[in-house]
């Protein structure tokens, strides 16, 4: 199974639970030309271009900004979702909304909602600076996907001293079981 890493604004440095994963279970990282000034179709572009290098199966395991990037590619690529197994998306920001977005990544903002076509869990936190619980929660309801709240854990990245991540871990276990088990 092709684990495939979607960082969001910034990229997911050394110590990111994202990088840790894709060291211990040979994930593969989505690049991005400009990680600090993001580009909603060339960001798009690129999760579409690592998603088409082989006819694997794939999980996708998404972290803020690159959680509305998987949204987005589902929108825009729909007949190429088939291969997707399920996906982990984690702290994604509401760009809409929350004060502190710098103004290229309102640019992600969705034109409409969308169901996700594949299994999925959306991880919230109750202090994250860039989404509510409860925008978060919502959020996972209109993209059909299982919600969890991970408690007062930040933005689940190395600012919120998350390095390795078990809890994220078991989750990303139980996505793989349950569709498994459903296949």
């Amino acid at each position: 199974m092709r684990i495939l890493i979607i960082p969001g604004f910034n990229g997911s440095g050394p110590d990111h639970w994202q990088t840790l994963w894709e060291k211990q279970y040979g994930g593969e990282r989505v690049s991005q030309r400009d990680w600090t000034r993001p580009d909603v179709e060339e960001w798009v572009a690129s999760l579409d271009a690592a998603l088409a290098e082989d006819a694997e199966q794939v999980v996708l395991v998404a972290h803020s900004l690159g959680c509305l990037t998987v949204a987005h590619w589902t929108q825009t690529h729909p007949g190429n979702t088939a291969r997707v197994r399920g996906a982990l998306l984690v702290a994604p920001p509401d760009v809409e909304s929350a004060a502190n977005i710098p103004a290229s990544m309102r640019k992600f903002a969705l034109n409409r909602q969308i169901q996700l076509p594949f299994s999925s869990i959306l991880v919230g936190s109750e202090n994250d600076p860039f989404m509510t619980a409860t925008a978060a929660k919502r959020l996972s309801r209109l993209w059909g996907c299982r919600f969890v709240n991970a408690g007062a854990v930040g933005h689940i990245n190395t600012d919120s001293k998350h390095g390795p991540w078990p809890q994220g871990e078991a989750l990303l276990r139980d996505l793989l079981k349950a569709k498994t088990s459903s296949s």
